[in-house]
């Protein structure tokens, strides 16, 4: 990908994040230049390594219901860049995509990355629509990237695991000292880290900044009953037979930490009541997370790139119990620890398809067959990611499943082919199928 600089707004809706910059002067200066639109408006940081999707959806959630209007920007998309910018639950049409590119395009004077463009055009947009409170997901990092140019009201941190190593540090204190650049002066941060070295240095910082740290398993506490639903005992609120609809345990700590946000929030002027907290979490969506398409067999799509995802993952295939078989579709990319990812995941699956996400940033599929030989399962390599699908749906039966996972671009992949055959199959009378 190329900077993007002064030309035709509608490339960028082509174009793929393989540039990262991490640093914070071009896009203040661009912002500056206009004012400074995220400014305007209160917002929440949500950084850490997974769950911050999730914990952005429901926190926004959890606040359309208190009545206002919410900004959402979250990263990567699936099957549409609008997806990246919504106002309660609804996305960004592209005429006002262009809009806002077209007007950052008049202001530029130094070359943005794709990242930062669509981080400035959210906060643009937002201002436009004049939000009440916007949530906005980190990207990679935190200290320097492209929305840690906002003051929040309350920054999340969800957890730290080692990702982007070539870009944030080689171990988990360097990464977690990136993580822990949003927290502000004289502000609030609430976590679900647990790995002591992270927990100290957010302690550290939270006592430099003079600001306030609340951490789950101790000043915030869930309780699973058997029913599935949990209990939430937060900062201030105790809150019985709350209902999470993501599917996996783990989003009922990303829930957790949704509620204690909306706490801090409504100690700083927007107030949430109880009822919003109830029905936010039982309401929230995100997709490709452990996303079933299809039933019969089943297909599961779930976005994880990391091993910690992938841990998360395999404690929801512990937990399936219906399946005759299995089968893996998996597609990485190069700067994941996919050996890992395939280590953990293979001995839940009795046959696996590579396949290669349409990024150049792919793991070709012979690697991904010479990383698995060690693990004695059968496996065969499809390119096209839509083609392994159909030969995956040759190979199972009803009773039997099939997960696609190891890359959020794969998991859009998968999704944008069933929305189409969605559509073609709306548009002509027809039950919906995958296979061509």
């Amino acid at each position: 990908m190329e900077n993007v600089q002064k030309e035709d707004p509608q490339r960028l809706l082509d174009l793929n994040c393989n540039i990262i910059r991490l640093g914070l002067d071009p896009i203040r200066h661009l912002l500056e230049r206009m004012e400074n639109p995220q400014l305007k408006y209160p917002a929440v940081l949500i950084g850490g390594t997974n769950g911050k999707g999730s914990t952005a959806a429901i926190l926004s959630c959890i606040l359309k219901e208190s009545g206002y209007k919410v900004g959402l920007y979250t990263s990567p998309h699936l099957t549409s860049i609008c997806e990246r910018i919504r106002i309660n639950g609804s996305l960004i049409s592209e005429e006002r995509m262009q809009d806002c590119f077209g007007m950052i395009q008049s202001s530029l004077e130094e070359p943005l990355t794709y990242f930062e463009v669509l981080t400035a055009s959210a906060y643009l947009y937002f201002y436009q629509e004049k939000v009440d409170i916007a949530v906005l997901e980190v990207g990679m990092g935190g200290r320097l990237d492209a929305t840690n140019v906002v003051t929040p009201l309350v920054s999340v941190i969800s957890n730290v695991h080692l990702e982007h190593q070539e870009y944030l540090g080689r171990h988990l204190r360097d990464i977690a000292a990136e993580k822990a650049g949003i927290i502000k002066e004289n502000s609030v941060c609430v976590t679900a880290v647990t790995q002591k070295a992270v927990l100290d240095l957010l302690s550290e910082t939270c006592r430099q900044k003079e600001a306030t740290l609340y951490r789950l398993g101790k000043d915030i506490r869930v309780r699973v009953k058997g029913d599935g639903t949990f209990s939430y005992q937060g900062i201030a609120i105790k809150l019985d037979d709350l209902k999470c609809t993501l599917s996996g345990a783990h989003q009922i700590k990303n829930a957790a930490l949704a509620l204690a946000a909306a706490e801090v929030v409504t100690t700083k002027g927007i107030r949430v009541n109880r009822q919003a907290m109830l029905s936010g979490v039982a309401c929230a969506s995100w997709d490709g997370r452990l996303e079933i398409l299809q039933n019969t067999p089943t297909v599961l799509v779930d976005g994880a790139h990391n091993p910690a995802a992938a841990n998360v993952l395999c404690q929801a295939l512990r937990n399936r119990n219906a399946d005759d078989h299995r089968l893996l579709i998996f597609g990485a990319l190069g700067d994941k620890n996919y050996r890992l990812m395939l280590k953990k995941l293979l001995p839940f699956f009795d046959h696996v398809i590579f396949t290669k996400p349409k990024t150049e940033r792919a793991v070709d599929v012979a690697d991904l067959i010479r990383a698995a030989r060690h693990y004695d399962r059968s496996a065969e390599a499809i390119e096209d990611s839509c083609e392994a699908l159909q030969r995956a749906l040759c190979l199972t039966g009803k009773n039997d499943m099939i997960c696609i996972t190891g890359s959020l671009y794969l998991v859009g992949e998968i999704k944008k082919r069933y929305a189409e055959n969605l559509h073609a199959a709306c548009k002509h009378g027809i039950s919906p199928a995958v296979a061509s």
